[in-house]
């Protein structure tokens, strides 16, 4: 589970069998666990954050697309 991204107490991974899905990040505080398809950006799964975690969660994710994109990329390439 490469940790592609920290922001604050956020933490930005992907798992390795997430090959087969359509690019996105799990995003990780505490016991909450988020999914946020890439492209476009979309939540995919709230995994228990309040809202207001949501939306600051989904800003971090367009400010950094770009580079969540690239380490998708790298990470998955054959």
């Amino acid at each position: 589970m490469p940790t592609v991204l920290r922001v604050g107490p956020y933490r930005f991974f992907f798992y390795a069998g997430d090959r087969g899905e359509p690019m996105h990040v799990h995003v990780e505080r505490d016991a909450h666990r988020a999914k946020v398809w890439l492209d476009p950006v979309r939540l995919q799964e709230s995994g228990g954050f309040p809202r207001g975690d949501l939306a600051r969660i989904i800003m971090m994710v367009r400010e950094h697309e770009a580079d969540l994109l690239r380490s998708w990329d790298d990470y998955f390439a054959d």
